[in-house]
């Protein structure tokens, strides 16, 4: 039988000394420790800023294992970099805990500094206070002068494609509530890729860009909204079949998971129809003036969708 959590009465500076001191970029210059971080923003670039609390029993399971807390935290917010093209540079935290669980702090920091250091983001600062337990993190990157991707670029006869096989955040998120812990699913719930080499490759091509965390319809939705009140039509026999992601459901099942499934952190993306896609892409569909969004079954026949995804208030 394992032992409980020993709590240990460290001060937040001492906390922070011990598990958030880490390697940091060359832009540094002055990181946690001061009041505030110093950074050096690169030449001829813009910055790209974001932030997402998320919430325990909430945005993330309370039984979630603390290093697949700290990988999956970050990785929400790199993905939203990766949805504007922009490189990761510099991170800060905000970390409220119940309690001072050595244990589990130990696990939370392996998580996100694994994360981090894959993609080259520093952790410059932030805080911790006691409370329920939430991880708030705020993100910069940058992005060449003019070249960011935005929602609002969309055009009527854009190809309106994913940067990959959607519907696993969902699926895994079920798995999990009935009790499993593996498979491709669950594992891509835990810790979902952030697709920042796939938004800076499409810089100069893709004409819009989200990344998918409410649903591929809903998130295409902000796309269509905010390029002037689109519309799309999607086609049914266009979503990938077949992925290790989705073995465990039938043909209509994974359809549907593609569709309304949230949680995936892939890129949706509007483009010229000639572009060539890069690999592991997938046309699901087209742009189109009257607004709303249609979906052809495999008959050929239009079925209207529902723009609603998940509420995050």
């Amino acid at each position: 039988m394992s032992s409980p959590p020993t709590f240990v009465a460290l001060d937040e500076f001492a906390l922070i000394r011990r598990y958030f001191h880490h390697a940091q970029g060359d832009s540094v210059v002055a990181g946690p420790g001061d009041d505030a971080a110093i950074v050096t923003p690169p030449v001829g670039h813009e910055l790209v800023l974001t932030q997402d609390t998320s919430l325990a029993g909430r945005h993330f399971p309370l039984d979630m294992a603390a290093a697949d807390v700290g990988y999956r935290c970050l990785a929400v917010n790199l993905s939203d970099l990766a949805a504007m093209g922009a490189q990761p540079l510099w991170f800060l935290l905000s970390l409220t805990l119940p309690e001072v669980d050595e244990a589990w702090l130990e696990g939370f920091a392996a998580g996100l500094f694994e994360l981090a250091d894959a993609t080259g983001i520093s952790l410059v600062g932030g805080d911790v206070t006691r409370g329920p337990l939430s991880v708030s993190i705020q993100a910069t990157g940058a992005v060449p002068v003019g070249q960011a991707l935005r929602r609002s670029g969309a055009r009527v006869g854009d190809a309106i494609c994913v940067g990959g096989v959607t519907g696993a955040g969902l699926l895994g998120l079920q798995q999990w509530q009935q009790g499993q812990r593996e498979g491709a699913a669950v594992a891509h719930f835990r810790r979902p890729v952030p697709q920042l080499a796939l938004g800076q490759a499409l810089r100069g091509s893709a004409t819009a860009c989200i990344d998918i965390s409410d649903g591929t319809v809903a998130d295409l939705g902000h796309i269509l909204t905010a390029s002037g009140g689109l519309g799309a039509l999607l086609d049914e026999a266009w979503l990938p079949l077949g992925s290790p992601l989705l073995v465990d459901c039938d043909a209509q099942t994974q359809r549907q998971l593609q569709l309304q499934g949230g949680d995936d952190y892939v890129l949706l993306f509007t483009i010229d129809p000639r572009t060539t896609l890069p690999e592991g892409c997938h046309r699901i569909g087209t742009v189109e003036s009257q607004p709303g969004v249609r979906l052809n079954n495999l008959l050929g026949q239009p079925v209207p969708l529902t723009l609603g995804g998940w509420q995050h208030f």
